[in-house]
């Protein structure tokens, strides 16, 4: 019971609130303009229309907020493998103070281990995975039909409706039935304009998860693979993704008529020559490239965490921010941060023995995020010459 009122709650947010009342917008206006055009109380033509409209709707509705509610499931928080043996093979989440099963990332959004993560959607509020990965391409599906649908049926009523004084003095009457007033013109393009959009946007993201379930491989996965083949250019080694079991497995572990996931999502069948951890080994040993990649800087100038930071940083630093939801961390001159990744103007690190708490619960986030590359200096030179050079800037 407090699974679902949790996602429940989620459903009350910007993201789905503003996705469903586009759905809606949509829906009513497409079914007023059409009642107009093609009365389905008049012709069984009108009403077979209707009617598949009305379905495809629905579908769109109940598919979204299943996906919100369902979620993409939730690794248990400190989950340990009964086999003490295969610790070495998995990932530990210091968040959820627990160990990563197969496939799991953690979503700081949510701030819990998601199971089979592909991306954390802001629409539905929640991450798809797992448990939901099939509600959301349904979701995905039936919006884009409905919308395509609903296209036809506002450009023909609208088309009727802007050339209805014609139709009455070429003695057509018959086929002057859409009657256009101010409001009525400015919700039919309005919504015509947003079922466009959802068939172009929304078809987008269909045809990206079309291509996730045919390979069985995540958006994370995807740069996970990317990765692992960089890390073997030049050499005789290559690298199998573990999961792909040919285009018919994949899809069934997906579609299907209920949408009820397969497994459990800890336990996966993989490809001959692969095992549970193939996946989790090379995870392993890229986290271990990227902290010998690692370098220490120290903060020479306060970092204030804006993501625009115009005042303190200059119009170069702020119209060339890192592409990325990433969070921007607010630093102080004399932290030490140890960097992974660069920007022209900016760099990404994890501010070195400091946590901060992470609201009511006890466990505790390490402050991880981007600022700007001027407010700090390679450590390259020893302390006391760092100390000396922050002393002469503060001067």
């Amino acid at each position: 019971m407090g699974s679902l009122w949790t996602g429940i709650r989620r459903f009350f947010h910007w993201g789905p609130l503003t996705a469903m009342g586009i759905i809606k917008v949509i829906s009513f206006v497409t079914l007023y303009m059409n009642a107009m055009w093609w009365p389905p109380n008049l012709t069984i033509g009108g009403l077979v229309n209707q009617t598949i409209f009305l379905m495809l709707s629905s579908l769109t509705v109940f598919n979204f907020v299943m996906s919100s509610v369902t979620g993409p499931g939730f690794v248990p928080l400190g989950w340990r493998p009964k086999d003490n043996k295969i610790q070495d093979e998995l990932q530990f989440c210091t968040v959820c103070q627990g160990f990563k099963v197969p496939r799991s990332h953690h979503c700081r959004r949510c701030s819990r281990c998601s199971m089979k993560m592909d991306h954390h959607c802001p629409w539905i509020n929640n991450c798809v995975g797992w448990a939901n990965h099939a509600y959301f391409c349904y979701f995905l599906g039936f919006a884009v039909i409905g919308c395509l649908h609903a296209t036809a049926l506002l450009s023909g009523a609208l088309y009727r409706g802007l050339n209805r004084h014609w139709y009455i003095m070429h003695g057509r009457e018959s086929l002057a039935t859409v009657h256009l007033t101010m409001w009525t013109l400015v919700l039919c393009v309005f919504s015509l304009g947003l079922s466009i959009g959802v068939v172009i946007a929304v078809g987008m993201l269909l045809g990206f998860q079309v291509r996730a379930i045919v390979r069985n491989r995540t958006g994370i996965e995807d740069w996970i693979v990317e990765k692992a083949k960089y890390r073997r250019e030049g050499t005789d080694e290559t690298f199998r993704f573990p999961y792909d079991l040919g285009v018919q497995q994949n899809v069934a572990q997906v579609v299907s008529w209920s949408c009820e996931p397969v497994g459990d999502g800890i336990v996966w069948e993989v490809a001959e020559g692969c095992d549970q951890y193939s996946l989790t080994r090379e995870q392993l040993a890229q986290k271990a490239d990227k902290r010998a990649r690692t370098r220490r800087y120290s903060i020479v100038k306060r970092a204030t965490g804006s993501w625009v930071p115009l005042w303190s940083q200059g119009i170069c630093v702020s119209v060339q921010p890192p592409c990325t939801d990433e969070p921007r961390i607010e630093l102080d001159v004399g932290d030490i941060v140890n960097v992974t990744r660069w920007r022209k103007y900016w760099l990404f690190g994890e501010k070195a023995n400091s946590t901060r708490k992470s609201g009511k619960e006890s466990s505790e986030k390490a402050i991880r995020g981007w600022f700007p590359r001027r407010c700090a200096m390679e450590l390259v030179e020893s302390e006391d010459n760092i100390e000396t050079y922050i002393s002469k800037k503060s001067k």
